[in-house]
């Protein structure tokens, strides 16, 4: 049976265009998140997401089921889990 801490995801690497790393906490990710699906017209956003009411649901969404969203040619938001040492 696998350690349930495996699953916790506390912090985030953030990778985005024309922009250096970031270390986020899950938080952190969750705020990030709600303002840039706060600016994507509901058209543009993957049709599973055109399903889900709320920005914050979605962006929720996102960090559950996803580890990037297409933001248009050229550009990209990527994140992932990692586990930092303390």
């Amino acid at each position: 049976m696998p350690n349930p801490l495996m699953y916790l995801q506390d912090n985030y690497v953030v990778l985005e265009t024309n922009q250096p790393e970031q270390f986020l906490t899950a938080s952190e990710l969750l705020e990030k998140l709600k303002l840039v699906v706060r600016n994507i017209s509901v058209e543009d956003l993957p049709p599973d997401m055109q399903k889900i009411d709320g920005v914050e649901a979605r962006a929720q969404y996102l960090i559950d089921t996803s580890c990037e969203l297409d933001l248009g040619p050229g550009k990209y938001l990527q994140w992932y889990a990692v586990r930092l040492e303390k």
